[in-house]
């Protein structure tokens, strides 16, 4: 569904990513991590449209949508969310929903209707007419996804979607993403919540420094090595396992 090929940004002298390249297929839960810095949240926006590429292109269904501005790939079905979630304050839930649903559905009945199927499939149907400047971090976080959802995407870009939630509310949203990806919609995530990464996800993609560093399924990523040092330092591997990781 996703290809990325050779794609650079550079601010000034800061290159943000640096020649990456990645595949996600349609139907899946493709995770993509690193440590603080790495560059994810970069490589979302230049896959949704919000920055454009220094080089490189990203095609999405077979076609070019390099310069896309992010407004043409949403109506392509290419949603994402974002790490800062800052809903409307003054709009309740249902009228928050519904602002993403108008990109599919002109008149404020439809949109408040499929406002409305959204918050079923994200558990805020007890807080539709609640203003979402009263919500908890965790009822914000459901909204963040149910906007993006409501935009009827066909790929899911979710950026920390779990990060400050407690332990029973990571547990209480897994089987919510697990449904999304049932119901056909692809994810690419980022996501620090390991647990849940290594739980969701089919296909992990590994970035650090800006650098596409690894890659592979669950159990792959967690023995690689190259992995472990870049979330721990030159020598963690070693020291962590004897010696016995995978490069």
């Amino acid at each position: 569904m996703l290809e990325v090929r050779a794609l650079t940004k550079r601010f000034g002298g800061l290159v943000a990513v640096n020649d990456v390249s990645l595949d996600v297929p349609a139907g899946s839960i493709t995770g993509l991590i690193g440590p603080n810095g790495a560059g994810k949240t970069t490589l979302f926006t230049l896959i949704s449209g919000f920055e454009t590429p220094t080089t490189g292109t990203v095609r999405f269904e077979g076609a070019d949508i390099t310069t896309l501005p992010a407004f043409r790939r949403a109506r392509l079905g290419i949603a994402r969310t974002f790490q800062i979630v800052q809903p409307f304050a003054g709009l309740s839930v249902a009228e928050n929903i519904a602002v993403g649903a108008h990109l599919r559905h002109r008149s404020r009945g439809e949109a408040i209707r499929a406002a409305e199927a959204v918050a079923e499939r994200v558990g805020l149907t007890q807080s539709l007419e609640t203003p979402a400047a009263s919500l908890t971090i965790a009822g914000r976080k459901r909204l963040e996804l149910a906007r993006a959802l409501a935009t009827e995407p066909k790929l899911l870009l979710l950026d920390e979607v779990l990060a400050g939630l407690n332990p029973s509310e990571i547990r209480d949203m897994l089987p919510v993403m697990r449904a999304i990806a049932a119901s056909g919609v692809t994810i690419l995530m980022v996501e620090h919540v390991m647990q849940a990464v290594m739980s969701l996800c089919d296909y992990i993609h590994v970035l650090a420094q800006g650098k596409h560093i690894a890659e592979g399924k669950p159990e792959e990523i967690a023995r690689n090595s190259s992995v472990v040092e870049a979330y721990l330092g030159r020598g963690a591997a070693s020291r962590l396992t004897g010696g016995t990781l995978n490069g």
